[in-house]
């Protein structure tokens, strides 16, 4: 979870060979309305932007195309908190709406009391499971270190949309 921006508020993504594979960063805007989710090569994947509306706020992502416009008009996938009075777990949920102007198909997110989030499908298949990096001989490293293990028929820069939103909502990034 630390920018490649010297005082920078985003985070850098791995792959397992030390390689950077995302980022993102907000320049030093902590608690930004909008964050840019990028290729190691800096170019924009997704801009996620932050909809607070009174009581219900809710996270809109864009999907960057080159070939042509963007579409930032209309969201590409949007996030909502599932609310629940009646539930008394620490247990946040959050629906997951894709293709919010065609046919929609549809993920959840549960963010656990243990730090770790799991994004599930429809059917609550496991799509991908974010937590805490452990070294191979059991020790916890530090909890801006975190694993991400994602099902190999999934979009990667999805998931690490939706990753980065969990971020927005704790205010990590």
């Amino acid at each position: 979870m630390k920018s490649l921006v010297y005082h920078g508020n985003g985070c850098t993504v791995y792959d397992s060979n030390g390689q950077i594979v995302y980022r993102i960063d907000n320049y030093n805007i902590k608690r930004s309305k909008e964050v840019h989710l990028m290729d190691c090569n800096g170019k924009v994947l997704f801009s996620i932007r932050n909809r607070k509306v009174p009581v219900i706020g809710h996270w809109d992502g864009y999907k960057w195309s080159y070939e042509g416009m963007s579409s930032k008009e209309i969201p590409w996938f949007q996030v909502k908190k599932i609310h629940n009075v009646l539930r008394g777990d620490k247990v946040n949920y959050y629906n997951v709406i894709l293709g919010c102007n065609s046919e929609a198909s549809c993920y959840n997110i549960i963010i656990l009391a243990t730090k770790s989030i799991k994004i599930v499908d429809q059917h609550g298949g496991l799509v991908a499971e974010v937590k805490q990096k452990q070294a191979s001989s059991g020790v916890l490293f530090g909890d801006d270190v975190l694993t991400l293990m994602v099902e190999p028929h999934v979009d990667q820069s999805l998931v690490m949309a939706l990753v980065t939103v969990c971020g927005l909502i704790h205010h990590r990034i």
